[in-house]
């Protein structure tokens, strides 16, 4: 009998939103046999394509109005969900168990699906059938490219897997040197004792460097290999992956050597990045009012900020619908739900370069004026000009309460005073466009802040300002530098900056974890603090308009969050993973979780 490739029972295969037109957009038949795939050259980089379609994407839930169609940042303390069902708010109140977590069931298979077909690949492709000349362009040593490819994506995925979960078994090689090759049930080869978190960031660091020269740091054809990763997407991830590990969520010893090696990554990158033809960089236009947007709705395979993207959904409104401000019609409606909070709103800090509660002209009366540009460009709020003027749908926003027009209504609206600007077209809804999106894996401007928070914990706090000041420089913010920061106060600043810089791209939930910001405070007892240094409790605003007036109050549906430590530092592993393979054993607090009540789960195929 001929071994079929794939057991798709097994992958919990799933191709969020529309591939942009590349050479990814080449898949395999995955029910045809290994001798069928890999003897012939077209299915073999179709199923490397089929690989690509599990790597993660801050985009995905907008494919699912009815529970997902919101912003992950649902799950932190950024932004809420307006629509009741969406499974986000079940994070927020620690309401699953490990037999029904939806989040964890699927990524868990996701990832592991996805491992599966990385050794499967680098243990069938074949040179002959490939070919590795050196043609001295792209396909230069196309086997050994291909075969790169395949090792660096298991280390995304792996990286993907112990950022969820924390530490996973590794699967990669056996004594010999070949891929292991694993199926679901399979005791022998995966009832293994987990590695801790912090060594699989460091082999995720390791596999990074192993494979970062043998592919192109940057391909010179875009328009065919966009969505690929290249070298730059390898040395980045590894100074993501070294990040983490020094974070204090996996560096409980405080070990500085850690966060040096994390320090060394970054600056590896942006050295390397500086000797190519055409290095990554900030997109900038010399618009500090409109760049840092624009950066979010250009086309990604034409933005230089981006190293590496997910995929490129084209021909699309989803985002459009699920994200515009309740209260536009036409063709389609509007649906808004992903409320950001006045928590994040409040990290934005003053024009000055100060936080709101260090700067005496901040005037909550007039919130929005003299803000970071950053403000403006990433939240839309009451007041603020939206809606396609050509077919006379512009106006001024209005959630005022209790009648604002773009308060809410059945199926969408806002339950904080806000909604989300970045990655939004202002689409007009009588006579609705279709739009290119992409949300970036990791982009430039990451690793700057990287460099940067790194620098800082090793007690280099003089050479971190040049890194974040150039993130600042392209809204026109001021510098740090002549503020005299210590480390401690660099440290709060940086947080905050990444926060801001990198809202909604799937990086709040994982920083607020691996920084551990829930430890030494209640519900109760941070109320003391300003909102944006808040993590339990929610804030929106309430709009008066006659007099106009802001009240700044508790999120309305969901006020708090519940975090258990140290159970909601990662998700369980699924319940049924556990009782198949006693050696994973469970995440710490989730053991007996399995007595709440249970409501069925599904995941989508």
């Amino acid at each position: 009998m001929k071994k079929t490739i794939y057991n798709i029972a097994f992958a919990l295969l799933t191709i969020g939103g529309m591939v942009s037109c590349t050479d990814l957009d080449k898949e395999v038949d995955l029910s045809l046999s290994e001798e069928q795939v890999f003897s012939k050259f077209e299915n073999t980089r179709g199923f490397l394509a089929v690989i690509y379609t599990y790597l993660p994407d801050a985009f995905f839930g907008y494919t699912d109005g009815q529970y997902l169609a919101a912003s992950r940042d649902c799950m932190t303390d950024n932004a809420t969900s307006y629509w009741s069902v969406h499974r986000y708010h079940s994070i927020q109140s620690d309401g699953y168990s490990a037999k029904n977590h939806w989040f964890a069931i699927r990524y868990w298979g996701e990832d592991w699906a996805a491992i599966r077909m990385c050794n499967q690949f680098l243990k069938n492709a074949r040179e002959d059938v490939v070919g590795n000349l050196d043609t001295g362009d792209d396909d230069a040593n196309l086997y050994t490219r291909y075969c790169a490819e395949a090792r660096l994506l298991r280390a995304i995925f792996y990286m993907d897997l112990a950022s969820w979960f924390g530490g996973v078994p590794i699967v990669a090689e056996d004594a010999n040197g070949q891929p292991v090759l694993f199926e679901p049930g399979d005791i022998n080869t995966m009832n293994l004792p987990r590695k801790t978190a912090a060594e699989v960031f460091q082999f995720v660091a390791d596999e990074c460097d192993a494979i970062k020269d043998e592919l192109p740091f940057r391909y010179a054809d875009e328009n065919s290999n966009w969505g690929r990763v290249n070298g730059a997407a390898a040395y980045a991830i590894k100074s993501r992956a070294l990040l983490y590990k020094a974070s204090p969520l996996n560096n409980t010893e405080n070990n500085v050597s850690w966060w040096e090696d994390a320090a060394d990554a970054a600056i590896d990158f942006i050295t390397k990045n500086s000797t190519q033809g055409n290095p990554y960089r900030l997109y900038s236009t010399g618009t500090p009012d409109e760049d840092y947007y624009n950066c979010f709705i250009s086309l990604p395979h034409l933005n230089d900020e981006y190293i590496l993207s997910r995929s490129e959904w084209v021909n699309s409104r989803e985002i459009e619908i699920y994200l515009t401000p309740d209260g536009f019609s036409g063709s389609v409606t509007s649906v808004g739900r992903t409320n950001p909070t006045q928590n994040l709103v409040d990290a934005y800090e003053t024009i000055n370069g100060l936080p709101i509660d260090k700067d005496p002209t901040y005037n909550e009366n007039a919130p929005y004026d003299n803000r970071d540009p950053r403000l403006e460009q990433t939240i839309i709020h009451h007041g603020t000009v939206w809606g396609d003027a050509n077919e006379e749908e512009e106006c001024e926003i209005d959630v005022s309460y209790p009648n604002g027009t773009h308060l809410g209504s059945l199926h969408g609206g806002t339950t904080t005073g806000y909604y989300t600007k970045k990655f939004l077209n202002n689409m007009s809804f009588k006579s609705p466009k279709a739009y290119t999106h992409g949300c970036p894996i990791i982009r430039y401007a990451e690793i700057l802040l990287n460099a940067a928070e790194a620098l800082n914990e090793c007690g280099k706090t003089s050479e971190a300002y040049e890194y974040v000041d150039q993130v600042r420089a392209r809204v026109g913010m001021p510098s740090w530098s002549d503020q005299g920061l210590n480390q401690e106060e660099f440290r709060e600043r940086i947080q905050n900056e990444r926060r801001v810089e990198l809202a909604f791209e799937d990086h709040r939930f994982f920083d607020e974890r691996r920084w551990m910001l829930f430890e030494g405070k209640t519900a109760q007892t941070e109320t003391s603090l300003p909102r944006y240094q808040q993590v339990y409790n929610l804030y929106g605003v309430r709009v008066t308009a006659d007099p106009l007036s802001f009240n700044y109050v508790h999120e309305q549906n969901h006020p708090t969050r519940v975090f258990i430590s140290p159970k909601n530092y990662v998700f369980p592993i699924p319940d049924s993973e556990t009782k198949m393979l006693n050696n994973l054993k469970q995440n710490p607090g989730w053991e007996s979780s399995s007595s709440k009540k249970e409501e069925p789960v599904t995941v989508d195929e």
